[in-house]
């Protein structure tokens, strides 16, 4: 087994005034030749958008884009026709593909939205575009593994598809809880964003807006130190 830790305060952060944001991977200004991704891990933002404030409209191509509401409700608008809201408890998929513009927006007077936003590379190029955004209620992540995203040709449940051999899933734990996961395949590793509370993996404490990346293992072990909201996603390491 092998691991690495990116410790919150490590982040890549930009202040836009409107928007900041915090990069776990190498984005816009942020370059970081040692952060570039985990396996097929492209991207980890962790935005919060100021009242009636947001992206405008711009492109994208050739990603699967995941969104996830931690706080607020993100307004959503885009080339294939979907407009609607994005809020906490959900997570949106879009498969880029050939090509796609979309715009989010902070319609609140008064509150900020924090959402993270995770890009990961296809395994095939040139997909129709695709949209899908999906409820995921919290009881069906307490104390266990809640599968949000998994690949086109393996999804089961309500897990939102996605043109990789990736998954993400979601955790609720109460404190002094231990959690056993098993990887997909032998290729795969895990990066565990902790969102709030501590765990541990082994002899390493991973505590609020931390991450670990596991990798050249069958099984990780998790135990919560406190309560915690984790975002696990299991990746092709090439």
């Amino acid at each position: 087994m092998k691991t690495l830790i990116h410790k919150a305060n490590t982040r890549g952060h930009a202040d836009h005034g409107w928007l900041k944001s915090y990069h776990s991977f190498s984005f816009a200004s942020y370059q970081n030749p040692e952060r570039t991704n985990f396996g097929m891990l492209r991207v980890l933002n962790d935005d919060i958008v100021q009242p009636k404030m947001g992206f405008g409209t711009h492109p994208h191509q050739n990603m699967e884009i995941i969104s996830i509401p931690l706080t607020g409700a993100l307004s959503h608008k885009d080339s294939m026709g979907n407009k609607r809201a994005i809020e906490v408890g959900e997570v949106q998929v879009m498969s880029a593909g050939t090509g796609l513009t979309h715009s989010e927006f902070n319609d609140s007077k008064t509150d900020e939205v924090n959402f993270l936003q995770l890009w990961i590379i296809p395994e095939e190029l040139s997909v129709k575009p695709n949209y899908e955004q999906r409820e995921f209620l919290p009881k069906d992540r307490k104390n266990k593994l809640q599968t949000v995203v998994a690949p086109k040709d393996k999804v089961e449940g309500n897990a939102l598809p996605i043109s990789q051999q990736a998954y993400i899933y979601r955790t609720s734990l109460e404190a002094d809880v231990s959690l056993d996961i098993d990887l997909k395949s032998e290729n795969n590793g895990l990066y565990i964003f902790v969102v709030e509370g501590a765990i541990a993996v082994k002899e390493n404490l991973v505590n609020k807006r931390d991450a670990i990346g596991i990798y050249e293992t069958e099984q990780v072990s998790i135990k919560s130190i406190d309560t915690s909201e984790l975002i696990i996603i299991e990746v092709p390491m090439d």
